[in-house]
């Protein structure tokens, strides 16, 4: 445990080397949406590959850098890729950004992903405002010894997706004109979409929209104290009686489509992150 507080710290301390301040407020950028990270302004770039210790995204739609800047008068550093799961790394490697970003003074996260609508009054295209999720990835990335100087062995899941930011993005929708829903978010390990029976047992579980990221991370932001926000794009509906085939393109094609919608909305929402 020691050699990864270590490696947390090393990442940290590479990145800090090249930075003139530090953020306050971290975003990861799911499948599609990464281009929210063009609006960063006086942004400095780091590859993956470049900062010690950080694993590098393999998925199409994922560009694979860490961008710093100021967003919305907020300092931010934003993960434009993420690390999956189902790509081979370990739930540690997969969220071990948010160590980073912790390390660096980060104090909340705004998660954003592209999902899989389950709830019938979502439509592709719709930005839901995730509530709270399940976790059916059949892993957890606090399993292992535990790093105390980050969090508690047994941290609690009770707001895990804060609720006054759940209030902020609300309010930001309402200002911007923006329709949004609200709902559960199921996370699966992919990299397979699921079948029928499948979705109708998820959405008989109580989920709206399901996907392949994001639960593993904001676990590991509830460990260690951040606040969190998280933003689905609804890319197609997984109504299991009525599924149809699904290729990653599709889901590319919608994300691409409501990219402006989610700017605004993540641009207006930050100004109330704290």
């Amino acid at each position: 445990m020691e050699n990864k507080v270590k490696k947390i710290e090393e990442a940290a301390s590479y990145i800090r080397d090249h930075l003139s301040f530090l953020p306050e407020v971290g975003l990861i950028l799911g499948s599609g949406l990464g281009v929210l990270a063009d609006e960063i302004e006086d942004a400095v770039k780091l590859d993956y590959e470049d900062i010690p210790h950080f694993p590098v995204s393999t998925v199409e739609g994922h560009a694979g850098k860490l961008v710093i800047g100021h967003l919305n008068g907020k300092k931010v550093v934003a993960m434009q890729g993420r690390f999956h799961y189902y790509e081979g790394y370990s739930m540690s490697e997969v969220t071990f950004p948010l160590y980073v970003m912790k390390e660096l003074g980060v104090r909340a996260m705004i998660i954003t992903n592209a999902a899989g609508g389950m709830n019938r009054n979502f439509s592709p295209g719709d930005l839901m405002i995730i509530t709270d999720h399940i976790n059916f990835t059949g892993n957890n990335p606090l399993i292992g010894p535990n790093p105390d100087k980050y969090g508690p062995r047994f941290p609690d899941m009770s707001r895990a997706y804060t609720p006054e930011l759940v209030q902020v993005a609300e309010q930001a929708a309402q200002k911007e004109g923006l329709q949004v829903q609200k709902g559960v978010y199921a996370g699966i390990s992919g990299p397979s979409f699921m079948t029928p029976a499948e979705l109708i047992m998820l959405r008989n579980l109580g989920a709206d929209a399901l996907g392949m990221s994001t639960v593993p991370e904001v676990i590991a932001a509830s460990h260690c104290g951040l606040k969190v926000l998280g933003i689905s794009c609804i890319t197609d509906m997984a109504i299991g009686e009525e599924l149809e085939p699904l290729t990653h393109e599709q889901v590319m094609e919608v994300a691409e489509k409501t990219k402006p919608r989610f700017i605004k909305l993540v641009k207006s929402a930050i100004r109330g992150v704290s």
